[in-house]
C-alpha cells in the first residue's frame, strides 16, 4: 500500500513537471484560436469563442506557403543526404577503424559544438564568393554538413553493436561489401537511422541564424518568416505569431509521437538495446 502511494505521488510529480514545461505550448495553441482583443486581454481569457480567422489570414499571406515549402524541402533533403553519408562513414569507422579513429570522432563531434555565431561570418563570405547564397542546394548542403557529425556518432554506436561475424558470413558466402552493408547491417541499425533522422530534422527545422544570413526570399524557412513577419503597425502581431507557431509545431510533434521509441534508443547512441 505504501509502495502504491509513492508510485502515485511520483506520477503526479511527473505530470506536474510535464504540464509546467508544456504550458507555453498550450498558451500559443490557445492564442491561435483567439481574436486579437481576447489575446491581449488582461487578465488572460481562458474561456473564449474559438475562431479560425487567424489561420485564414495566415494562409492569405504571400510568403506563408513558400516558407513552409522551403522548410519541408530543405529539411528533408539535407537530413536524407546527411544520413546516407553518415551511415557510410560510421560503417567505415566501426569496421575498418582507421588510425586515429577516436580523435577523428572527437573532431567530428566538436564541429557540432562550435557556436553558430562564431562561424556565421566566414560561411557568409564563402557562400557569397561561390554564389551559393539564397540557393536551394546551397542551404541543403550546409545543413547536411552540420547534420553529418552527430549522425555519425549515433550510427557508429549502433553499428558497433552489430557483430562483425554478420559481415564475415555475408562475404564468405559470395556477397559484396555493398550487399553486406545494405542488406545485412542496415536492417539491424534501422532504429538508429530513424533516431538520427528525427534528431537532425528537428535541428534543421528550427534553425534560424544561418537561414537568415545566407538564405533569401527563395529559401526563407518558417523561423525566419516568424521573426520578419511578426512586426505589424509598430508592434508584435501576436495572432500571426500564434497561428504560424501552431502550424509549425505540427510536423515535429507528429514525428516525435510516432517515432518516440526510436528516439529513446537513439539518445543512448545505441548502447541500450531493447524492443523497438
Amino acid at each position: 500500500m505504501q509502495r502504491n502511494w509513492r508510485q502515485t505521488l511520483y506520477h503526479l510529480l511527473l505530470w506536474a513537471v510535464s504540464l509546467t514545461f508544456f504550458a507555453p505550448v498550450i498558451w500559443i495553441i490557445l492564442a491561435a484560436f483567439k481574436t486579437r482583443d481576447d489575446l491581449l486581454a488582461i487578465p488572460p481569457k481562458w474561456i473564449f469563442t474559438p475562431t479560425l480567422e487567424n489561420f485564414i489570414d495566415l494562409a492569405g499571406r504571400y510568403d506563408f506557403a513558400s516558407s513552409l515549402r522551403s522548410s519541408f524541402l530543405i529539411s528533408l533533403s539535407a537530413v536524407l543526404i546527411a544520413i546516407v553519408v553518415a551511415f557510410l562513414a560510421a560503417y567505415s569507422f566501426s569496421r575498418f577503424q582507421p588510425k586515429g579513429t577516436n580523435f577523428l570522432m572527437f573532431i567530428l563531434l566538436s564541429i557540432r559544438m562550435v557556436p553558430a555565431a562564431a562561424v556565421v561570418v566566414p560561411v557568409f563570405l564563402m557562400y557569397t564568393a561561390f554564389g551559393w547564397k539564397d540557393t536551394f542546394w546551397g542551404m541543403t548542403l550546409f545543413y547536411a554538413m552540420f547534420s553529418i557529425p552527430f549522425s555519425v556518432w549515433i550510427l557508429k554506436g549502433f553499428i558497433d553493436g552489430v557483430s562483425p561475424r554478420f559481415d564475415e558470413t555475408g562475404l564468405v558466402n559470395g556477397g559484396s561489401r555493398l550487399h553486406v552493408l545494405f542488406n545485412v547491417v542496415l536492417p539491424q541499425v534501422r532504429p538508429g537511422l530513424i533516431a538520427a533522422f528525427i534528431f537532425n530534422l528537428i535541428f534543421v527545422w528550427n534553425e534560424f541564424l544561418f537561414n537568415f544570413i545566407i538564405g533569401g526570399r527563395r529559401t526563407t524557412m518558417v523561423p525566419v518568416s516568424l521573426v520578419t513577419g511578426s512586426i505589424s503597425q509598430g508592434g508584435v502581431d501576436w495572432t500571426f505569431v500564434a497561428s504560424l507557431a501552431t502550424v509549425y509545431l505540427i510536423p515535429p510533434v507528429l514525428a516525435i509521437y510516432f517515432f518516440q521509441k526510436y528516439l529513446l534508443v537513439g539518445m543512448t547512441f545505441g548502447t541500450v538495446r531493447g524492443e523497438v
